[in-house]
């Protein structure tokens, strides 16, 4: 089977976390860039990286890469490139593009110059001047970097935050792939205790009790390559087939989930059901000052509200500072907090053992990490 170079997108600051990810999947010799980590492998491998991979945004084909500070340049090594091999007739493709310190500047432009080449190249296969576009769709990007150009496939379709389980939301939900990549930062495994205490829709101990299971993020969505005429669709019954034999039903996992909005608390039991994990989540309605701990050795992962994207400042603080106060209680505790509020460590009354700059959507925020201690061996 032909190989391609695959690139995995991914938000800022979890490139190590992706790159980790793909190596369980047994992925070899990747390379990471700033935004996404790269490897050599065949359309099966693409298949189990859309399916498999918990905190990469998309799964794309790189289709050609050289360098170009001409519109002519732009135009002849797109020309040069394979399309009559992967664009058929009837396709929809469309043309995106971006561009970061390069001479050609104006991404319409570059996008225009670029579905022109196509398009050229195309007709010398298919004898028409208009293509209908009415067909599967093939989004093509034209990424400029520095005057190098990366041309690439999408292969996902839309995001892989979108695991199809969640069908409600609270305001400011985190994204799946940034929850997935929060558990993946943590001390925490299956076998210890699991606490989010502001759980909103419930994506983080949704994503941990994925985690624990073992269940692959994209088992239950379809992407935009099981259309392509040129990708077997039998890769992606195998790839399935192997995500699903990989799941473990037999670890009892601990994970308790409590928000003080009891909307939030029913949204979160209906999405832990599509996600098929309802059975190991305990939810709860509960203030955080009035919450209790269940157990030693536990991990907390939580996204509290920091008053930028929603919640009273007095009441975000009131909340920062009560979350200290629980925590100092058990010592064997591990707490994990994103936020974007500056002045977190001093409301928690402690620096964090650790910090991480991570992007919420558009949003600038620190992973504040402490350390508990660590469980006994036969624990």
């Amino acid at each position: 089977m032909k190989e391609f170079k695959i690139q995995l997108t991914c938000s800022f600051g979890l490139e190590a976390v992706v790159k980790r990810e793909a190596e369980k999947l047994g992925f070899e010799s990747l390379s990471v860039s700033d935004g996404y980590v790269e490897f050599t492998g065949d359309l099966k491998d693409m298949a189990k990286a859309n399916i498999g991979l918990r905190a990469a945004d998309k799964v794309l084909l790189v289709i050609g890469r050289f360098q170009a500070v001409t519109f002519e340049q732009l135009f002849d090594q797109t020309y040069e490139l394979p399309w009559t091999d992967i664009i058929p007739k009837d396709a929809n493709f469309i043309i995106t593009g971006k561009s970061f310190k390069s001479t050609l500047s104006s991404v319409p432009a570059c996008q225009s110059i670029v579905e022109k080449a196509v398009i050229k190249k195309l007709q010398t296969k298919y004898a028409i001047s208009r293509f209908p576009k009415t067909g599967t769709e093939y989004t093509i990007q034209a990424a400029l970097l520095k005057n190098t150009v990366t041309i690439t496939l999408n292969t996902s379709g839309h995001s892989l935050h979108k695991r199809g389980y969640r069908h409600g939301q609270v305001i400011a939900p985190l994204k799946e792939t940034m929850a997935a990549a929060l558990i993946e930062l943590s001390y925490w495994r299956k076998d210890r205790i699991f606490l989010d205490p502001c759980c909103g829709s419930g994506t983080i101990p949704i994503e941990a009790a994925m985690i624990g299971r073992n269940i692959a993020p994209g088992i239950m969505r379809k992407f935009a390559a099981e259309g392509w005429e040129f990708v077997p669709s039998d890769i992606w019954k195998e790839a399935r087939k192997e995500a699903y034999a990989a799941i473990d039903y037999d670890t009892p996992l601990r994970i308790y989930s409590s928000d003080i909005n009891r909307h939030a608390i029913e949204i979160s039991k209906v999405n832990a059901e599509n996600a098929g994990v309802d059975d190991c989540i305990e939810f709860e309605c509960v203030p955080f000052n009035k919450l209790k701990l269940k157990g030693d050795y536990g991990v907390c992962i939580a996204n509290p509200p920091y008053a930028e994207r929603m919640g009273d400042l007095a009441d975000v603080e009131r909340l920062y500072r009560d979350m200290g106060n629980l925590f100092r209680q058990n010592d064997t505790w591990s707490a994990y907090f994103i936020t974007s509020h500056e002045g977190f460590e001093k409301l928690y009354g402690r620096r964090a053992d650790k910090k991480r700059k991570l992007f919420n959507g558009n949003v600038k925020t620190d992973y504040y990490q402490y350390f508990g201690k660590r469980p006994p061996k036969n624990s």
